[in-house]
């Protein structure tokens, strides 16, 4: 029987799943710590992580996965997803020369836009496919002007997924799809984006090789091996930013398909063919999994900050400690449109769709006669709803198509007025699933080794548990209420 792992290291904690490679079958699975990780803010806007405190829970979750399941120490291939756009940097030693500065961290920005104005906004566009923005290479930028004694030990930049692989392998690699995320590969030329780099006075020497996505890119070190309770010599065969590998784990693989999230910030990501970009870089294009130059696959990625958050605010705020279940019961007893209350969500710092405008969430058309908790239940759903159909509306201009959206049976997917209104207004199947990253990374990792002959066999047993077609009864509700609410948007962003 052939075991996969996966892991995915998350900014809050690290999972492990341990999968049966012939059936899919999830045998086990862990977290690890049980609290979330600890994010250091040593000013506002900063957000950083040790990378070591990664690998410790890496081996904590593996060490949970083997005290419930024998035999461990048979899998055959290994995994790996990643928060994205983080920057670790080690010396020759392989030793961290500083704290990871992780995807939130905005410290970057100003560098980012000073290089898009003096590179050419158009240029940038045209071979990035994204503006430098506050990805990893203007990070880098970053540590090079304010830190230069660390600049001058740096041996190799990773993202941290590249980092978690070397210390299973000793190996430091990275992928053209993390390299697309860091803005450090050039689309037109499909190589490593001297562009920027450049531009940026960084040497291309510290880029880690390049390797295809699905791949052995490594075995697994002794030492290593003695730290999981895993066998030396196993295969790290898939490594991937964890959005591409959350739609990887749906199987959004192809042209017209779109992988969604919705937990503390809503994520929808669809696929197309082509190298396209928004020109105001509201939504990302990324190298997606699959991408080959003769069947090229990009991913088109829209982020919305303020989606859980805000559900998470009310529950802990305004609703006297009721559960999410009865949360969404006390919604759903109210009409499409809240009888006119509307909230835009945006309330967890600057949003990219938005093209980074700070807006703040608030609360509009509130009326003491007739609006209670329910009404304003009910608007927090159908704002955060409209919000990322707002920036859909943006990721059709670069030729993504909603038909079918694939998400997890989770977060605020588990809300029914949530997920209708959601195919309501997009006007998409949504299809739910019963998996998450980690499993995703198990499935790559197989693919990456030739267990499997390609995703056809790796996804073969993978099924929605729950289809939500667009009710049609409702669809001129939805979208007079759609109006309404772009229409006070339109109104805050002329006015900010």
């Amino acid at each position: 029987m052939a075991l996969l792992l996966g892991y995915d290291v998350g900014s809050s904690s690290i999972k492990a799943t341990l999968m049966e490679a012939e059936t899919g079958n999830v045998l086990a699975a862990a977290t690890s710590p049980e609290k979330e990780l600890e994010i250091i803010a040593k000013k506002s806007g900063w957000a950083e992580q040790h990378p070591h405190t990664w690998w410790e829970h890496v081996i904590k979750a593996t060490d949970k996965l083997g005290s419930k399941i024998p035999g461990i120490q048979n899998v055959q291939a290994i995994g790996i997803s990643y928060q994205m756009h983080g920057l670790v940097l080690v010396d020759k030693n392989k030793e961290v020369l500083r704290p990871s500065i992780i995807w939130c961290d905005s410290r970057a920005v100003e560098i980012g836009e000073k290089a898009a104005k003096q590179i050419g906004e158009k240029k940038c566009l045209e071979n990035l496919l994204n503006l430098p923005g506050n990805f990893t290479a203007s990070k880098l930028k970053w540590v090079m002007d304010n830190e230069p004694e660390i600049y001058s030990k740096i041996h190799k930049m990773m993202l941290p997924g590249d980092y978690i692989a070397m210390q299973m392998t000793g190996e430091i690699k990275t992928t053209p799809s993390g390299l697309s995320e860091g803005i450090i590969w050039n689309f037109r030329q499909q190589r490593i984006a001297k562009l920027l780099l450049d531009h940026y006075g960084i040497s291309e020497e510290l880029i880690a090789d390049v390797v295809p996505t699905f791949s052995v890119q490594g075995e697994l070190t002794r030492a290593a091996a003695e730290e999981l309770g895993l066998k030396p010599g196993t295969k790290i065969s898939y490594r991937a930013g964890d959005q591409p590998n959350n739609a990887l784990s749906l199987n959004v693989l192809n042209p017209g398909e779109i992988a969604a999230t919705a937990g503390t910030s809503g994520v929808v990501y669809g696929i197309t063919e082509k190298n396209d970009y928004d020109s105001k870089s509201r939504v990302n294009t990324f190298v997606h999994v699959n991408h080959t130059q003769q069947i090229p696959r990009y991913g088109v990625l829209l982020c919305l900050n303020s989606t859980g958050i805000l559900n998470s605010w009310l529950k802990h705020n305004a609703t006297d400690g009721l559960d999410y279940e009865r949360m969404n019961e006390l919604a759903g007893s109210v009409k499409v449109g809240s009888d006119g209350l509307v909230i835009l969500p945006y309330g967890n710092g600057a949003e990219r769709t938005l093209e980074n405008k700070n807006l703040g969430a608030s609360i509009h058309g509130l009326n003491f006669n007739i609006h209670n908790r329910a009404h304003l239940l009910r608007a927090a759903q159908e704002g955060i709803v409209f919000a990322l159909n707002y920036g859909l509306q943006i990721m059709r201009q670069t030729g993504v198509r909603a038909k079918t959206v694939r998400a997890g049976n989770a977060n605020m997917f588990l809300s029914p007025l949530f997920a209708e209104a959601f195919a309501t207004v997009t006007e998409s199947t949504v299809e739910l699933y019963n998996t998450d990253g980690s499993q995703g990374a198990a499935r790559g990792a197989g693919i990456g080794a030739g267990i499997y002959k390609g995703p056809e066999d790796a996804f073969a047993g993978l099924q929605p548990v729950k289809t939500i077609e667009p009710n049609r009864k409702l669809t001129t509700d939805y979208k007079e209420a759609y109006e309404r609410w772009e229409k006070i948007l339109n109104y805050e962003l002329n006015r900010s």
